[in-house]
């Protein structure tokens, strides 16, 4: 009877406790939560927030109700930062993007869905997240296994940056954050931000690997590397954080004083330069994704328009000042190769751009890398790539005959060939093997044309007979070749293997060295000044383990060079008599069991007991002489050896 009426009280209690929680739903009001008006700006709404979200923070304000009062003021916020949703509060007093009659109906009918919508009431009730999986419904696409982690994030990641969070069940943070979150995540993923989510409780591994130790966290990833954000959740913070990720030296600000510097250096750096002509002082972030995703083929500049100073600029090329303008250059500064303008550029437009860009008219080959990709292996009879290479000597200034090049190549643009040039002296072995005869072309230019025929390096080609001096008459024979090849691809008689092309831009080993040592510098820094103890764990374990080890080995040395002084101290008396001259040494069966003295060799005899203690258990640093003798020469070789011995140590030494 007692369990039944019990039964009946608790029943009772979690009835009173629904009823009390509809009540406190029905009465909700977002204006009231924060504390504004009705006629409240954005600015101000958003100034509330922050200031009841720091001050009923859960982690912050340890009152039993600071979590609720915490997701109260996130749904308000919610709510009135999104004008369409505060517009239906409005009105209806709900905010659904259903409006009229009809939804009025539904919000009288289903007054309970209205509180369980609101207030997260499959998460939040009885402090317990009930319903995981419909919170974690927007980040299913997003969702990462260890697998897609390792082999696809991390090498993207050298191409564009990653922002991944850490979520998990029974994590009433995670809810709070999942508005901002949101908003976020659809704004950078349209800038060419990877977006990633692990779920700690599912991906228990991925999280350990990213050294995630508690939900919700929020890191980025570049170049493989991790790092982590530490501030509040904000979209602000998080754009700052993303920004932050990558190199500070990827957009240069141009000026009219330092244009044709950085135009003009695209021949030592054998790359295009991009120009954006913008108004806005601040370098775009789309503008910073897209240099990094395209920093191994172009260099990226920006001109701040409204800056003094960039008047010439805007004049020479023709800028409209009112409205975004890309330029790309190649081998001429004085006119760009192609340009784009409009008012709302968008990734996919500047990616295309970008793409149809990435090489110069005549790019010269630097890597086996580059090789590949400007001059292709043949696929097949209907995509025959050809390539017309130009063999000439390195020069600081444009040579008659490359700028002879350089006007075919404009003039003679096709989807079928491709244009590029080496330097003699620096591919060598290349260029050897494309001459037929290196003594008549020594010092002076030469022309291939060749095809590829698998990755190994087989080609077919054909040289032009004369030197290229980038006369009429070398242009007219070789756009005669060009059409030839168009009806006979026999014309390419010669055969032969190309050595691989050496990476002349490639950092020497002591740059490689430097930079690797200054980025795990500032790691280690940046883990000193951010990271939690268990993040820092395995870096103060190495560092624990170093100084025990240099510690320990100087405290055994110490204890060591102490214990051989204190055996080797001599008496006064026996200092003078060195002194004098007049020492000399002495060797007998009952001194072997004394502590020598200064100016004594002491010989012991080896025998079973002493066999132990003398050759087995030797001191680090010890050294035992064994002299095999007989009965009849024991007496006369024991002393002259001794004296020997003590001649050329000058110290004791147990023999």
């Amino acid at each position: 009877m007692e369990v039944r009426k019990l039964s009946i009280s608790w029943q009772f209690l979690i009835v009173l406790v629904l009823i009390l929680q509809i009540l406190s739903a029905l009465d909700f009001d977002p204006y009231r939560v924060l504390g504004v008006s009705r006629t409240a700006s954005q600015a101000d709404i958003k100034k509330a927030y922050k200031k009841l979200a720091r001050e009923w923070h859960p982690d912050k304000n340890k009152d039993p109700g600071a979590e609720d009062k915490f997701i109260q003021i996130s749904k308000a916020y919610e709510i009135l930062s999104n004008e369409e949703k505060r517009s239906n509060y409005d009105q209806y007093g709900d905010a659904g993007e259903n409006q009229g009659y009809q939804k009025q109906q539904q919000q009288r009918e289903y007054r309970f869905r209205h509180f369980h919508e609101n207030f997260y009431f499959d998460e939040s009730f009885f402090h317990f997240p009930f319903n995981s999986e419909r919170r974690d419904s927007i980040d299913e696409k997003y969702l990462l296994h260890f697998s897609h982690y390792v082999n696809e994030v991390v090498p993207d990641s050298f191409k564009k940056p990653y922002l991944i969070k850490i979520t998990s069940d029974w994590c009433f943070s995670c809810i709070h954050i999942e508005p901002v979150w949101k908003e976020v995540v659809q704004e950078l993923e349209e800038l060419g931000v990877g977006i990633g989510v692990v779920h700690a409780g599912y991906e228990r591994r991925l999280a350990h690997h990213l050294g995630a130790h508690s939900t919700p966290s929020i890191l980025g990833i570049i170049n493989g590397k991790i790092s982590f954000f530490h501030n509040a959740v904000v979209r602000e913070n998080l754009r700052q954080f993303v920004e932050s990720l990558l190199p500070g030296n990827l957009v240069e600000k141009v000026t009219n004083k330092n244009y044709v510097r950085f135009l003009s250096g695209w021949q030592q750096e054998n790359k295009p330069h991009v120009l954006l002509f913008d108004q806005t002082p601040i370098v775009p972030l789309l503008y910073k994704l897209t240099a990094f995703a395209y920093k191994d083929y172009l260099s990226f500049g920006y001109v701040y328009v409204g800056l003094r100073g960039t008047e010439e600029m805007t004049r020479r090329y023709n800028i409209n000042i009112y409205a975004p303008t890309l330029l790309v250059f190649k081998e001429h500064i004085n006119k760009p190769a192609d340009v784009i303008q409009a008012r709302g550029m968008k990734k996919q437009i500047i990616d295309d751009f970008i793409t149809q860009n990435k090489y110069l008219l005549a790019a010269r080959l630097t890597s086996q890398k580059l090789f590949h990709e400007l001059c292709p292996v043949k696929r097949s009879h209907r995509q025959r790539k050809y390539c017309v290479v130009l063999l000439t000597a390195e020069t600081t200034k444009l040579s008659k005959p490359f700028e002879a090049f350089l006007s075919f190549a404009l003039a003679n643009t096709q989807d079928t060939v491709r244009f590029v040039h080496v330097y003699s002296n620096r591919q060598q072995e290349f260029a050897d093997t494309l001459l037929p005869d290196s003594e008549a072309f020594q010092g002076k230019s030469a022309v291939s044309i060749l095809e590829r025929r698998n990755t190994a390096g087989r080609v077919v080609y054909k040289t032009l007979e004369d030197p290229w001096i980038g006369s009429e008459s070398d242009k007219f024979i070789l756009l005669g070749y060009l059409d030839q090849l168009r009806k006979d691809p026999a014309l390419l008689s010669s055969e032969a293997v190309l050595p691989d092309l050496t990476d002349e831009l490639a950092p020497v080993f002591l740059l490689r060295w430097f930079y690797s040592a200054s980025d795990y510098i500032s790691d280690c820094w940046d883990s000193i000044f951010h990271n939690n103890w268990r993040e820092m764990m395995p870096l103060l374990s190495l560092i624990f383990s170093a100084l025990f080890i240099l510690f320990g080995t100087v405290i055994v040395q110490a204890f060591s060079d102490s214990n051989d002084e204190r055996e080797s101290s001599p008496p006064e008396k026996e200092e003078a008599q060195e002194k004098t001259g007049k020492t000399e040494p002495s060797f007998t069966k009952e001194n072997s069991s004394k502590i020598p003295k200064k100016g004594f060799v002491e010989v012991t005899e080896l025998t079973d007991v002493t066999y132990t203690s003398n050759l087995v258990r030797l001191r680090p640093g010890h050294m035992n002489v064994v002299l095999i003798l007989s009965n009849s020469t024991k007496t006369s070789l024991l002393q002259k050896f001794a004296l020997e011995v003590y001649t050329f140590t000058g110290k004791i030494i147990r023999w």
